[in-house]
């Protein structure tokens, strides 16, 4: 009975302290020295992160720390997508793994996914009659990045794309409702049934497999240091709590920290020219596991590489999903005038915004679109949509001219209906036309999103030494790494990313285990 009431007193606990968001590392967070306007947007996206991570904390119990062992089969650095399908792999081949957090819930920049997962060839495509196939994605993919990707990690990643959206599957995540993002010439981003924003189900997914498997996941644990022996990775040194530092030994180390988006001072060492921009990357993008395994000799590559998102809203520094966009709707700047193809990658679409004299432009969609994408309905509740009953009450809503707005949208539905973008060359997103009234805005400007730079590893996500050979026992998986995007990220990728180097990651690691 005393037993019982001490383990549910530790769970109460726990929960609380998840809530509280107690002992979280936002000390190493970014934005320390660049300007009193950077200081503010990164503070409140500091404050977003903690309302999500209190909305988050109550559906999801974490491992209290008394049940925490000196030792594990393998440790798993970071909770977010990569990680956890990394453990939850590594668990099916038999091995013991253990994932270490430091925010006070899981996700990472995962729970901010939006617009779904790029996978080709795919058993729901099919269902649908999407003709697609690999050898297609890996050649857009490649013209997205500037024929700069790492051909051989591309190659794989397209290979291995539809089994990721099986496998996710076959553990009760369905991704069967398909739309198209910027530099795709098919639908093949995969997202959850009812067409809502992908982060959210993925993570609470993910994390509900890894608590049925039993697989030990904590909160508030900071990872400061992975430990080698005799050349290999054999364990980190963790703080928990800000408090009490453990060193927790393994046979292999899994690095699954995501990028470092959040750390201006790293990002303006690289990319001075982004100072003063929003990111809208959870407060955890830090870098850490970047800088930890560059002090075991870990190369990293593409560290320039930023990628700037063109839809952003700016107040909250909240991604507007390319869901939006590949669903029907459209850009206009502040004569109400379309400027770009809206589909064209993303740093072409940034390049155009950042042409025009406010920096700015707004999203107009209606409500076909908004039903089509879900994450909206979020969007609304944050209060970033703007509503108006017809076109020309919208206009004067967002102040821009409503006889060239209306001309606009006139246009748009004639090109919709022909199938021709006579003014820009759009060609995907033109299924449903810009007709059926309410009408909606959402003003948007670039913002940093995604750091395509990391350490460098193989197709085995093995890390790699300035010599090109694997350091022992170390593996990688996700923003943390580096080279499979080149110079621009196709939008849906990095969630595949995830999924399918996470998944290498946890088969790989425990491979090596087992050798042992």
């Amino acid at each position: 009975m005393k037993k019982t009431t001490s383990t549910a007193l530790i769970l109460i606990l726990s929960v609380m302290l998840v809530i509280a968001g107690c002992g979280n590392s936002n000390s190493n967070s970014a934005g320390n020295s660049n300007g009193n306007e950077n200081k503010s947007k990164v503070n409140e996206t500091a404050k977003n992160d903690k309302t999500e991570a209190v909305s988050g904390a109550s559906e999801a119990s974490y491992t209290p720390l008394d049940q925490l062992k000196d030792n594990y089969d393998i440790v798993i650095v970071g909770a977010g997508g990569a990680g956890m399908s990394a453990a939850l792999e590594a668990k099916a081949k038999g091995l013991n793994p253990v994932i270490l957090e430091k925010m006070p819930v899981a996700g990472g920049n995962t729970s901010k996914s939006s617009s779904g997962m790029n996978a080709s060839q795919t058993k729901f495509q099919k269902e649908q009659s999407i003709e697609d196939s690999n050898d297609k994605f890996y050649e857009e993919t490649l013209k997205g990045g500037h024929d700069t990707n790492d051909k051989e990690m591309l190659r794989f990643f397209v290979d291995n794309s539809a089994s990721a959206i099986d496998w996710l599957d076959s553990i009760g995540i369905k991704l069967n409702n398909i739309t198209i993002t910027g530099g795709m010439s098919e639908k093949r981003t995969h997202r959850p049934e009812d067409g809502s924003a992908v982060g959210q189900y993925l993570v609470k997914g993910l994390v509900r497999n890894v608590q049925e498997k039993e697989i030990p996941l904590f909160v508030n644990a900071d990872v400061k240091e992975i430990t080698q022996k005799d050349g290999k990775a054999n364990g980190v040194k963790v703080l928990f709590n800000q408090a009490d530092e453990k060193t927790i030994t393994a046979k292999a180390v899994v690095v699954t920290t995501g990028g470092f988006g959040s750390n201006m001072d790293m990002i303006s060492k690289v990319r001075p020219d982004l100072e003063g921009y929003v990111t809208t990357n959870q407060i955890g993008s830090t870098g850490d596991g970047i800088k930890m395994i560059e002090a075991l000799g870990g190369t990293t590559v593409d560290m320039d590489q930023i990628q700037v998102h063109p839809t952003v809203q700016q107040e909250k520094s909240y991604l507007i999903g390319e869901a939006v966009r590949g669903e029907g709707s459209i850009l206009v700047n502040s004569e109400g005038k379309r400027f770009v193809n809206e589909l064209t990658t993303r740093d072409k679409v940034t390049e155009a915004i950042n042409a025009l004299p406010e920096k700015a432009a707004t999203l107009v969609f209606d409500s076909g679109v908004k039903s089509r994408v879900k994450a909206i309905e979020q969007y609304d509740k944050m209060g970033f949509v703007i509503q108006a009953d017809t076109i020309e009450a919208l206009a004067k809503e967002i102040g821009v001219p409503a006889d060239k707005l209306k001309a606009t949208l006139d246009t748009w539905n004639s090109a919709v209906k022909n199938k021709n973008d006579a003014e820009f060359g759009r060609t995907t997103g033109m299924d449903n036309d810009l007709s059926a009234g309410p009408y909606y805005a959402i003003k948007i400007a670039p913002g940093i999103h995604y750091t395509m730079g990391g350490v460098k590893i193989n197709t085995n996500t093995e890390v790699l030494n300035k010599d090109g050979a694997a350091i022992p026992g170390l593996y990688a998986a996700g923003e943390v790494t580096g080279g499979l995007h080149g110079q621009n990220r196709i939008g849906g990728n990095s969630v595949a990313e995830i999924i399918i180097f996470g998944r290498q990651a946890g088969v790989k690691s425990a491979e090596f285990v087992q050798a042992q």
